[in-house]
């Protein structure tokens, strides 16, 4: 076997080429995730199948947040019922721990729900930092993005401008920083109340249940949900993650439905 005649320069030319052209065309988005975890990967597939077009925006390099590793660093996942119907969905093996919990792999489940959204059409933007967020009359309208790695410079260094992506709606899905709704707490737009202590049993439910618009364009999914609402923490329990982000999908079609009407 004798691989195809390719040099360096066609192998960065593909590279360059591609990667410029997806990033053109994501510049105007229907809507931006901000965060690749559990809610804001279950909430960019969700709205890709229903043909709406979304950007999930990712600080670091890699995609699936707090999915990959469990509960502490063990790689075992867990869900209440009835969220294993997502696993069936996407395909993810799991076995019955004791009526009503399941537990998975986390690097098998992340992989699956990573592959069930890019099959959907979601777009990536990783290795990126919202610093802000685009404002037009009252509503956000997108996010000011940079390069992540600018923020470890050294200050006298880092006035690299940023650069903005346009949308009709933002998801913040950034877990326990809300980054997203703190950008509007710091303008007096809305107040953010923080986690409360650990209850299982009520954050999954109450997680899922405020998920939705908490200002005109700005949506909530996952523990951004938890910290922006004062609910408590869940600790290493997923299921509400996939169904939050669910729902912020559905908040959106309903929304651009009403908006038909």
């Amino acid at each position: 076997m004798k691989f195809a005649k390719i040099g360096e320069k066609d192998v960065t030319r593909a590279i360059l080429e591609s990667f410029s052209k997806e990033l053109y065309e994501s510049v105007d988005s229907d809507v931006v995730v901000v965060g690749a975890g559990p809610a804001g990967l279950m909430a960019g597939r969700d709205l890709a199948k229903n043909g709406i077009k979304a950007l999930i925006i990712e600080r670091n390099n890699y995609l699936g947040g707090g999915f990959w590793i469990g509960g502490y660093f063990m790689n075992k996942v867990t869900f209440r019922a009835p969220a294993q119907e997502v696993l069936d969905e996407i395909g993810v093996p799991y076995e019955e721990y004791r009526k009503g919990l399941y537990v998975a792999d986390g690097p098998h489940a992340v992989s699956k729900l990573i592959a069930s959204a890019c099959d959907a059409g979601v777009k990536f933007l990783q290795l990126s930092l919202v610093e802000d967020v685009v404002m037009r009359e009252g509503r956000v309208a997108g996010v000011v993005v940079n390069w992540a790695p600018v923020r470890a410079l050294p200050r006298e260094i880092t006035c690299v401008d940023p650069v903005a992506f346009e949308s009709k709606v933002v998801i913040d899905a950034t877990g326990h920083e809300a980054c997203i709704a703190r950008k509007l707490a710091e303008r007096e737009l809305i107040s953010v109340k923080n986690l409360g202590g650990m209850w299982v049993e009520k954050s999954e439910d109450a997680v899922v249940e405020h998920t939705g618009e908490i200002y005109p364009g700005l949506i909530v999914a996952g523990m951004s949900v938890a910290e922006t609402i004062g609910l408590p923490r869940m600790g290493p329990t997923f299921g509400a993650m996939l169904l939050s982000g669910r729902r912020a999908a559905q908040v959106i079609q309903e929304k651009r439905l009403a908006a038909a009407a």
